[in-house]
């Protein structure tokens, strides 16, 4: 599952990247999902809005067993 987690996530950096942001791959245990926010993205106010309606959304369609993404520091 990790394999795939770092799939998907390839193809959301590059649109954090356009707003001098980033993504980095933690962990997955159980279901949930857990990045760490970069660049620009660390300290934006929208920051748990991307997490939540950008990452989580695409990782759970592509990923059926993804729970949750949590962004941890």
């Amino acid at each position: 599952m990790k394999e795939q987690v770092e799939e998907a996530i390839k193809k959301i950096r590059p649109m954090l990247q356009a707003d001098g942001g980033d993504v980095e791959f933690v962990d997955v245990e159980d279901g949930v999902v857990k990045v760490r926010l970069q660049g620009a993205c660390a300290g934006c106010p929208m920051s748990q809005m991307t997490v939540k309606n950008g990452i989580e959304r695409l990782l759970k369609q592509e990923i059926p067993e993804v729970k949750s993404v949590e962004s941890v520091q």
